[in-house]
């Protein structure tokens, strides 16, 4: 049975572009296999645990800093509970706001709790990072107001879709497909527009 994860990086709630290709896609799919099962991880009303000294702390002792004591094992458990959410999907499904050139805090904050060492990636000093995770894929639903792909440097720098392709990379993800509904706000057409994403969003 197919599993989905969708990872929801707006605060916006239905209002969100990127929540509603998102959510395009996902019930197209549903249509086509009833089976899936969709697990939704609202960033933004998810008790998440800081990432503070304890638990790098945790993440720096397989590198052989300091020894993992009970109480490091502990945060550490908390971490492994919240990667076998991640790790147990088939399929990651992002729908994922550029806020200022980037992607919102929250998905930040999410991403550095599970991108762990012996987790999603391993490290070796001649061959650097790999992933670990095997066939997986991703969907990103990538939307911004002002930016697109192409566009002068004046209406902002793409550390959005960048930065989710080098992280998916380093945890051995590779197979990813992105719909991009960029710009929402510099376009003569916006209702247009946002319907030709639509359709895209339920053809990927």
């Amino acid at each position: 049975m197919t599993s989905i994860l969708h990872i929801i990086g707006s605060p916006r709630g239905h209002e969100s572009n990127s929540r509603t290709l998102a959510t395009t896609y996902i019930n197209a799919k549903l249509e086509k296999e009833p089976s899936i099962t969709i697990d939704t991880l609202d960033l933004w009303h998810e008790n998440l645990p800081e990432f503070s000294g304890d638990q790098a702390s945790a993440k720096m002792t397989f590198f052989g800093v300091g020894e993992m004591n009970n109480s490091l094992k502990t945060v550490w458990d908390e971490i492994v509970e919240i990667v076998s959410r991640f790790t147990s999907a088939d399929e990651i499904v992002i729908s994922v706001p550029m806020w200022n050139g980037s992607i919102p805090y929250k998905l930040k904050h999410y991403i550095d709790i599970i991108t762990q060492p012996g987790l999603l990636f391993g490290f070796d000093p001649e061959a650097g990072y790999s992933g670990l995770l095997e066939n997986k894929k991703a969907t990103v639903f990538y939307t911004s107001g002002v930016f697109s792909p192409g566009a002068n440097e004046k209406y902002g720098t793409n550390f959005h879709s960048t930065y989710l392709a080098w992280w998916f990379d380093m945890i051995g993800i590779n197979k990813v497909k992105a719909v991009r509904f960029q710009p929402s706000l510099l376009t003569g057409t916006p209702e247009e527009d946002f319907n030709n994403a639509l359709v895209r969003a339920g053809a990927v």
